[in-house]
């Protein structure tokens, strides 16, 4: 990076609307993200087996493949009622069919009269030299009785935060931006991107 900051970041994801929610926390930096699928940029496997490690793998390889700085995150939803999963299987849990992945969360949180969630996000910032920082954000809440809102990806539709009604996909995108795991994480990362003065 240098002292006047960087102009870009490499936002290790092809996942869009990880990638949008980055584009819009960073764009107030004056910072463009890049994501690594325009970049064509393969992902690596997440072996690690908490979220802080999978970030890491995943913003080491992207920064060593482009040379420039990389922003990876690892983020997932913690239902009480199934121990505290599916966290880091999150997007294996759905394997691409979220209906069907709330249809069983929402049974479990039912059958156990619990509907406490967390969802936690790690976000890892990499230097092609392989110096990282990582930070990591969470938001309380419950999980919704039904799926509710357009808005958002992911479990968006089921997690409702604590302190307000909504869904994170009925909050919208600016709301969410404000609130979020991904956005307390991100508050972090921030103070690192920014030159000093700034």
């Amino acid at each position: 990076m240098s002292a006047r900051g960087p102009e870009q970041v490499l936002i290790a994801t092809h996942n869009a609307g990880k990638l949008k929610e980055f584009a819009a926390l960073l764009a107030p930096l004056g910072i463009a993200a890049v994501g690594a699928g325009a970049m064509g940029l393969a992902e690596p496997d997440e072996t690690a087996d908490d979220f802080a490690g999978n970030a890491q793998l995943k913003a080491r390889a992207a920064a060593r493949a482009a040379g420039i700085a990389a922003l990876a995150d690892d983020s997932g939803l913690c239902v009480a009622a199934l121990g505290g999963e599916p966290g880091v299987f999150s997007a294996r849990y759905a394997a691409g069919d979220y209906g069907a992945a709330f249809a069983r969360i929402i049974a479990a949180c039912a059958a156990a009269g619990e509907w406490r969630a967390r969802f936690v996000c790690a976000l890892c910032l990499a230097q092609p030299d392989g110096t990282t920082a990582t930070f990591i954000g969470e938001a309380d809440g419950v999980i919704a009785p039904s799926p509710r809102g357009e808005g958002g990806f992911g479990y968006d539709a089921v997690f409702v935060p604590d302190g307000y009604e909504q869904t994170y996909a009925e909050l919208g995108g600016a709301a969410k931006d404000a609130i979020s795991h991904r956005a307390q994480a991100f508050a972090q990362v921030a103070a690192r991107l920014l030159p000093p003065g700034r």
